[in-house]
């Protein structure tokens, strides 16, 4: 164990260090990041930096580990991760991550969302780490104390005595317009919304779908397709009408409340074997390797608690008319099953399954030529059999953020020979490398390299494409080629499960590199997930590389401090009012662009305060907790809808005034 003591020489530009005593610092760090370097690490043995820090801000906080390597000025790798205010809280931070196959590590109780980005660095590379704030609105202030270099990992941390959340799971440390008082103010709340109920969609121009009548661009399949006239692609509803797709993801009351480890902040949870709550106790499938997972919805509470036993019925007639009344008219991704096809909002959703394989390539890549993926593909797009002939089904994505590809400019043949595993991709690649080269001697003039054979290159091999400029075109084509596959094969069996329904693509986290769009003519339409607060350039980008088909926007979303979340999400702005400008201003965008056929806001409630089940605590959702609307924003959102179609038919431009933004609270 080796502790580590920081005085002014390590302090980064914009930290001060107001106060030091023993093992306890007193931070100042200025708005645009700043922190301290860890010069220990560099040659230190152990496997974990633990440090306690408490955020004496009125919000959270985002930090980083920055790991730099000789030779670059931008770090090379980054550990973020999020801290609630006001707590003292004991963070772990396993160096080991810098090999980059984990990507939402585990943290323990108190601390937020852990996230690791960048590539793969080894520890002889490393030339400086540092520990920073991220970008915040103003300057702040926090207390570290016992910065540790250990290989223990912690006992469960002792966390402070003090309640954090209220009977209803609101926030107790701060208040807000809106906030709901308690279980009699929560009712006649919810009452209220029960009473105004409309199950019809608020503009006499759109069809039963949400789709816009008086544009038909065909006499309809009984199913959504696409459409592209006059160089502007859209969406059809089942009777042929124009149709742009807009409403939130997670329509559902799952509402993951993290609780394990974490319960003492709680004023209110009740008996788990209690007949009636026992069902919105779960563990989820997200678990993690050192905490049993525990979650509890506050969301199915609180409508219990005001409907009885029939919550579900009134919930679902309930979110059915919101969403509608507010010019909404699509379920978006992980909404809840039951809804699907149930109530009259079309939607979409996913394969349940994307298929894998038990040997991977790099984090969730499956090994594409094997049998073993084929197999897996046949068995994944049985799922969507059952909804085969649902009209009110748009399409299903595939699936949402690699996690392989949130390494940027990732040569995923490099990774075929870097894992020492002997996959069928590394079979087929070393027969390409050999149908091309004839002999090793070839091969190594091309790619200056002394490989003794090419049974060599069964043998871990590092950053191939780096070393020749053939190496890095060879490695990049056989890349393309994986990812041909990685695409064909399911879209194939898929095809024969359900020929009806529009492919709506990848969903990927952005394009971080120009080869992802490889395979895009086997899709209806490519989905991207866009945090922005102008997504033009984003759609435009995929267009540029030769993408020619309807592009989805399947996530954005925008947060704010002056309601009961301590984070903001993705994109930051000031306040609700702010929120729904910005919701406009982006769904107006969306609808401008030639190719912009629909964008779904994630998502349709607040996070938990202390986190869901990966630690983000947003202030993202349209309703709150207590299931009750944001009203600034929802009203934006209406008057959005209401010019969505003239906007996409170029007959309205976008709206101009934009949101006061502030830096992103997230992790």
């Amino acid at each position: 164990m080796q502790k580590i003591k920081i005085d002014q020489n390590f302090l980064t530009e914009g930290t001060i260090l107001q106060e030091k005593e023993n093992d306890r610092y007193l931070f100042k760090f200025s708005k645009s990041g700043a922190g301290f370097l860890l010069p220990q690490i560099l040659n230190c043995r152990e496997h974990f930096l633990t440090f306690h820090i408490e955020i004496l801000e009125e919000h959270s906080l985002a930090m980083t580990l920055l790991v730099y390597v000789q030779g670059e000025e931008e770090p090379a790798f980054t550990i973020r991760f999020g801290l609630l205010p006001k707590v003292d809280t004991m963070v772990c931070l396993n160096l080991d991550w810098i090999d980059a196959k984990e990507l939402f590590p585990e943290a323990l109780p108190g601390v937020l969302k852990i996230v690791c980005h960048g590539r793969r660095v080894e520890k002889k590379e490393i030339s400086k780490v540092v520990l920073s704030s991220m970008a915040s609105f103003h300057d702040v202030t926090c207390r570290i104390t016992d910065i540790i270099l250990t290989d223990e990992y912690p006992n469960q941390p002792v966390l402070p005595d003090k309640k954090l959340v209220d009977c209803l799971g609101q926030s107790k440390w701060k208040d807000w317009e809106g906030k709901t008082k308690d279980i009699e103010d929560l009712k006649r709340k919810l009452q209220k919304q029960i009473e105004e109920s409309d199950i019809n969609y608020p503009f006499e121009e759109w069809s039963v779908y949400g789709g816009w009548k008086k544009k038909k661009l065909h006499e309809g399949t009984g199913y959504f397709s696409k459409y592209k006239k006059d160089g502007r692609w859209w969406l059809t509803d089942p009777l042929g009408f124009a149709y742009f797709s807009i409403g939130p993801d997670c329509v559902g009351i799952g509402g993951e409340c993290r609780i394990d480890g974490v319960e003492k902040w709680l004023d209110w949870l009740p008996d788990r074997e209690d007949v009636f709550f026992k069902e919105m106790f779960s563990k989820p499938k997200h678990q993690a390797k050192r905490r049993q997972m525990l979650t509890f919805s506050f969301l199915k509470a609180n409508l219990y608690r005001v409907f009885g036993q029939s919550w579900r019925e009134k919930w679902e007639k309930m979110v059915c008319s919101q969403l509608k009344k507010y010019g909404m008219n699509t379920l978006g991704n992980w909404s809840d099953e039951s809804l699907l096809g149930k109530i009259n909002i079309p939607y979409v959703t996913s394969l349940p399954e994307f298929p894998s394989t038990s040997q991977t390539i790099f984090r969730d890549f499956p090994d594409v030529f094997s049998e073993e993926y084929v197999l897996q593909a046949k068995r994944c797009a049985k799922a969507l059999e059952k909804r085969a002939k649902d009209s009110l089904m748009i399409g299903y994505f595939l699936r949402n953020e690699p996690s392989w590809a949130f390494v940027d400019n990732l040569v995923l043949a490099d990774e075929v020979l870097y894992n020492p595993a002997k996959t069928y991709t590394k079979e087929k690649l070393i027969a390409f490398l050999i149908e091309r080269y004839q002999t090793i001697e070839r091969l190594n003039r091309a790619w200056n390299s002394n490989l003794k054979s090419f049974e060599s290159l069964y043998q871990s091999q590092k950053d191939v494409s780096k070393w020749s400029e053939t190496s890095k075109e060879d490695m990049q084509e056989f890349s393309r080629y994986m990812l041909k596959a990685y695409v064909e094969i399911p879209v194939r069996e898929c095809r024969k499960a359900d020929p009806n329904h529009m492919i709506l693509g990848m969903r990927w986290a952005w394009i971080s590199n120009p080869d992802l769009v490889t395979g895009w003519e086997n899709f209806d339409v490519f989905s991207i997930n866009c945090y922005a607060l102008d997504p033009t350039d984003k759609i435009q980008h995929v267009v540029d590389l030769g993408v020619d088909l309807p592009v989805m926007i399947g996530e954005f979303h925008f947060g704010a401090l002056d309601a009961g979340l301590p984070a903001t999400g993705l994109e930051g702005v000031e306040s609700q009012k702010d929120r729904g400008l910005a919701y406009r201003y982006y769904c107006e965008s969306v609808a401008a662009h030639p190719n912009g056929v629909g964008c779904h806001y994630f998502q349709c409630y607040d996070q938990f305060t202390l986190g869901r089940f990966d630690g983000e605590n947003y202030n993202i959702g349209l309703f709150d907790i207590c299931s009750c609307i944001y009203p600034e924003m929802m009203e934006h959102i209406r008057e959005s809808s209401s010019r969505i179609y003239e906007i996409a038919d170029g007959k309205l431009n976008r709206c101009k005034e934009k949101a006061k933004s502030i830096p992103m609270i997230a992790y």
